[in-house]
């Protein structure tokens, strides 16, 4: 039987990675890249393949975490947009 993976310690932050924002465990991938991509019309599986290094099941709770807070993603990709006309 294969292990079971608790999908809340898929996504994490840490105070020196992307400034603290929520990002997949273990990489440097943040939540609001992610919803980014999504943004653009990207599906899950297509930014699993395009990160190469990301399960289906990572990109996936980035998603979830982004439709669950959707206002402070959206935030920050305002932000970044401001920053990179």
């Amino acid at each position: 039987m294969a292990a079971v993976i608790e999908i809340g310690t898929l996504i994490d932050c840490d105070p020196h990675i992307r400034g603290g924002r929520p990002k997949v465990a273990g990489t440097g991938v943040s939540v609001m890249r992610i919803a980014g991509w999504h943004r653009l019309g990207y599906s899950p599986e297509d930014i699993a393949v395009q990160f190469g290094h990301l399960s289906l099941a990572q990109v996936h709770a980035a998603l979830a975490y982004y439709f669950a807070n959707r206002d402070e993603i959206d935030s920050d990709l305002a932000k970044e947009d401001a920053l990179h006309p």
